[in-house]
């Protein structure tokens, strides 16, 4: 927020970001995919020069990813991040224009049959994935390319506004929208999977404060326990699926092998077992194409953990706070 506005009467930065992403629907979709490439480009290399709370939060991320990377790695992988991370902004905005054959042609995944013979079995299928990638293109391209609908849980966004941009867009592609908050989510999801249908869940970062505790490149955070607790539930089969760029305009990307329920224990020995299994498979990814793993907030519990700030009633911040 630029000091200039911070104290004006009426000024509203919800607005303001809310104006600024229908900025980028309106606009940058209208734009020929080279000059969206460039702008993007050039977008991303600013925000990095400018080393603010995301990028650094990146760095600190990507730490425990490429443990043994220097600072200068650190500072490449970090400024490859922002990239691939506009990368996926710049061609959300133009996904509504494009055609089906640019859709179609636009993402290749690795062992897909995976997932065909899932929705072919009728058990219902659970796609879960990190914030890697592009996870709108992968999802349009499933209800474009194999002409199948699916469901997905969307994070109330502030202001309200932003939040009905966000799930008008992707209805706009086909997918069907629940709202993360209010607790009907889970009952609507196990409704759809034991019709046979399809669930897509990003699952690497705990919006609840209810997750599950994993060890994930070797240090405690939490992860949502939705997906693994779906499939011990209604019996659908759990598929990782991991994203990622090459220099080609075609996105890459692999559906992992089924997580199984394990035989034995309660639903939530069931889950956590489930929930650590996806959590290493997601890590595999991760450290394959760390460039490509947007994520700019706080993950680790380390990381979430109350801390002193000079010149505040009790020096304590509330976990989760940050903002990218």
């Amino acid at each position: 927020m630029s000091p200039r506005t911070k104290g004006l009467p009426g000024f509203d930065p919800g607005k303001l970001t809310d104006a600024l992403y229908g900025l980028g629907w309106s606009t940058v979709k209208k734009l020929p995919e080279g000059v969206a490439v460039r702008l993007g480009r050039r977008i991303a290399d600013t925000v990095w020069e400018r080393r603010g709370k995301g990028v650094l939060r990146l760095e600190a991320n990507l730490a425990r990813v490429v443990p043994d990377a220097s600072p200068q790695r650190l500072a490449e992988l970090s400024r490859a991040g922002l990239r691939s991370y506009m990368r996926y902004w710049m061609e959300s905005f133009r996904l509504p224009a494009w055609s089906r054959e640019r859709i179609r042609a636009g993402f290749t995944p690795e062992d897909i049959h995976l997932l065909e013979d899932g929705l072919k079995s009728g058990r219902g299928v659970i796609l879960a994935l990190p914030h890697m990638g592009n996870y709108d293109l992968a999802g349009v391209w499933v209800t474009t390319k194999l002409n199948t609908p699916f469901t997905t849980v969307a994070e109330r966004l502030k202001p309200e506004s932003l939040y009905d941009r966000f799930v008008a867009y992707r209805e706009g592609l086909g997918m069907e929208v629940l709202p993360h908050t209010g607790g009907e989510a889970f009952g609507t999801l196990a409704r759809r999977l034991r019709n046979g249908g399809l669930v897509a869940l990003v699952a690497d970062r705990d919006l609840s404060s209810s997750g599950m505790e994993v060890k994930f490149f070797g240090e405690a955070a939490k992860m949502p326990v939705g997906p693994a607790m779906l499939a011990v539930q209604t019996g659908a089969m759990l598929l990782p699926v991991t994203l990622w760029y090459d220099e080609t305009p075609i996105m890459r990307g692999r559906v992992h092998p089924e997580i199984e329920v394990p035989e034995t224990g309660t639903r939530t020995e069931k889950a956590a077992e489930m929930t650590q299994t996806l959590a290493d498979v997601f890590a595999s990814g991760i450290a394959d194409h760390p460039e490509d793993w947007h994520m700019l907030q706080r993950l680790w519990l380390a990381d979430l953990e109350p801390r002193e700030r000079p010149g505040t009633p009790g020096g304590a911040t509330a976990p989760g706070t940050e903002q990218a």
